[in-house]
């Protein structure tokens, strides 16, 4: 039996009623986890690639998209949110088995999302030339981080659309198709960095042509291997996915009043959380910010490499998401409640793992990144302070996971937002000035910490299942 052939089967059990053993499940979380894991890491070490090229021109290059990260960050978790609002629905419907009414949906989030996606790309274009000022960047860095982020904001259309089609393909099961295609992006990626960052030069004999863009390079060659994945991926959702392929019914496309507000109602809390928690991230830039270029260079590098860290715990994260919401479509509490649990479980003992592996080689890991010895050096030992909270990290995120499969999303997000304002940004503000960048650190190293227990805390209860249930009940009704 395929892959495909085995994990359709194992998600047939849930929407027909099935009986589903313990195995099952845990074999079932493994098979949607593994493909979705990998292309996270895999995302990850494009980013590394990237911070690599882009460090081998300097710590003020690296500093140039350090100082913008985080509001990179925000417009692409924006993207994200209005794209969980449509596709929490779709797995919904398919765990009920109505999967006309899971087309319907699909059909009304592309108008809906890609308008969003324009507007956010017009908000970036405006502000794209004053934002580094606003961040407290210096002006050898902001002229590099203003071309950056306006070419990262004109690429927003086409992130929207490959995070959308992913989730859609993700939530109906198919892990494996929106893992290739990132993985292709993140090679494509790194072809394109190639040619367009560095100048024209000879490699082993032979001229290699090369544009010298440095910094907008690295932009450019993100922005390209977007257009290309993303539209790929479109093509897979729209015409060979056996649950959403458009061609097997007709509908409306027009956005419809009742699929909008659920949108919103799941969409809403996860971006405000989103936008708080990047004015956090805003603010620990500004707390960065005066440490020098040093350790705004080092603070990405280490955002960068973490990455590495906790990308599969997101992996992780998409399955349980899919598992919950499909279990709980079908009206099986109990089997969503099991998910949870396998799925919690395995986050933490893989970011452990990884944890370990992040301390021990962090390194080697920054030696390949920076030819600078002081970032290096100050890299690799807020690295190793944020390694003892990767297991309870791991536990917020795939509980998060859990919670947006079962629609909720409003006081998970609280949450969120309460851990890291009062608990991170002030004891960032008040460790900064004695110990530096590595106060920031230890700072963050408890949120994570205490978030990830909160957490745990409310997976406990079942609490988070209840709305799901109320609606199941009613729409049966």
């Amino acid at each position: 039996m395929s892959y495909t052939q085995y994990k359709d089967s194992l998600l047939a059990r849930i929407r027909q009623g099935e009986k589903m053993t313990g195995s099952h499940q845990l074999a079932l979380a493994a098979v949607l986890s593994v493909p979705s894991m990998l292309a996270q890491l895999v995302h990850i070490l494009m980013q590394y690639i990237d911070a690599s090229m882009v460090g081998s021109l300097g710590a003020k290059a690296s500093a140039s998209i350090g100082i913008v990260s985080t509001t990179l960050w925000l417009f692409g978790s924006l993207c994200s949110s209005a794209s969980v609002g449509f596709y929490v629905q779709v797995a919904h419907r398919i765990g009920a088995g109505d999967l006309t009414e899971a087309r319907h949906v699909l059909r009304q989030s592309f108008i809906s999302c890609i308008t969003f996606a324009v507007m956010l790309s017009a908000v970036g274009v405006a502000i794209s030339q004053s934002l580094p000022h606003w961040l407290g960047g210096g002006e050898d860095i902001c002229r590099d981080a203003s071309l950056y982020f306006l070419i990262f904001s004109l690429g927003i259309p086409f992130a929207q659309l490959n995070s959308l089609c992913s989730g859609m393909l993700r939530c109906s099961g198919n892990m494996h198709i929106p893992s290739l295609l990132n993985i292709l992006m993140c090679l494509l990626d790194v072809v394109f960095n190639y040619f367009l960052i560095f100048p024209s030069r000879e490699v082993c004999g032979v001229m290699v042509p090369g544009a010298n863009l440095g910094v907008a390079g690295a932009g450019l060659g993100t922005l390209l291997s977007f257009i290309v994945c993303s539209l790929t991926m479109c093509w897979f959702v729209c015409v060979r996915s056996r649950e959403l392929n458009l061609r097997q019914d007709t509908g409306t496309f027009r956005p419809q009043r009742r699929t909008l507000r659920e949108a919103v109602r799941i969409a809403l809390p996860l971006a405000v959380e989103h936008i708080v928690l990047c004015g956090a991230q805003i603010v620990s830039t500004i707390i960065v910010a005066p440490l020098g270029t040093v350790a705004i260079a080092a603070n990405s590098f280490g955002i960068t490499v973490e990455a590495l860290c906790y990308m599969p715990g997101y992996g992780i994260s998409d399955a349980a998401t899919a598992l919950v919401g499909q279990s709980l479509g079908a009206k099986r509490p109990r089997l969503a409640r099991s998910f949870g649990r396998i799925t919690v479980g395995m986050g933490i003992a893989i970011m452990t793992v990884m944890a370990v592996v992040m301390y021990v080689f962090s390194p080697a890991l920054m030696s390949v990144m920076t030819p600078d010895e002081s970032v290096r050096a100050l890299t690799v030992s807020v690295l190793r302070i944020e390694a003892l909270a990767e297991p309870m990290f791991a536990a917020s995120i795939v509980c998060y996971g859990v919670f947006v499969g079962a629609g909720d999303t409003l006081i998970p997000c609280s949450m969120n937002l309460g851990s890291i304002w009062v608990v991170r940004i002030v004891l960032a503000a008040l460790l900064a000035g004695t110990m530096g960048l590595q106060g920031v650190w230890i700072a963050m190293a408890i949120e994570l910490t205490f978030r990830g227990i909160i957490f745990l805390l409310r997976f406990r209860t079942d609490s988070w299942m209840q709305k799901a249930l109320k609606k199941a009940a009613v729409s049966s009704k």
